[in-house]
């Protein structure tokens, strides 16, 4: 089976430092150690005990980082040359991942989110897909609840850390 899906963008462009921007973002996820989340989740007794695990790991925004990538390892030269920076941020929550993949299972793909902040010419740019989009074409509306939910607490954080 195949399905379209039709993505939405969004995108903030500020004159904020890329610096002062990803330490923003960072400043309001959560960090913990991600392999041993996943190990006190797996040893806990009840999903109860899950629950209070992933609540201790997220950060202010109700967010956790999963994994960090800069990209501009691969885009900076190494000949001294001022290439723009980029860096890829996954982010998520367990526990709204759960609400959207049980009513639809192929979330379980899109969670945790991308957030990307790159710089260009014209400034910092901070850029997610919404959730929403990715689960529109599979008709639950209580999935697309939490996808929407989901959505404005991350364009209320994007718009934050470009503040």
């Amino acid at each position: 089976m195949s399905r379209q899906v039709h993505l939405e963008r969004l995108g903030i462009t500020c004159s904020k430092p890329f610096d002062a921007v990803v330490a923003a973002l960072r400043s309001t996820l959560g960090q913990p150690d991600v392999a041993d989340l996943f190990a006190r989740a797996r040893a806990a007794k009840s999903y109860s005990d899950v629950e209070h695990i992933v609540q201790g790991a997220l950060g202010r925004s109700g967010l956790m980082l999963f994994a960090e990538y800069d990209l501009g390892l691969f885009l900076n030269p190494k000949d001294g040359s001022d290439s723009p920076k980029s860096v890829r941020f996954l982010v998520g929550n367990p526990l709204i991942m759960k609400e959207m993949v049980k009513r639809v299972p192929d979330a379980g793909s899109y969670a945790p989110v991308t957030i990307l902040v790159d710089e260009r010419p014209d400034g910092v740019h901070i850029s997610y897909e919404r959730m929403e989009r990715y689960l529109l074409p599979y008709g639950d509306s209580d999935a697309l609840a939490v996808a929407r939910n989901l959505d404005s607490r991350i364009a209320t954080l994007l718009r934050g850390c470009a503040s």
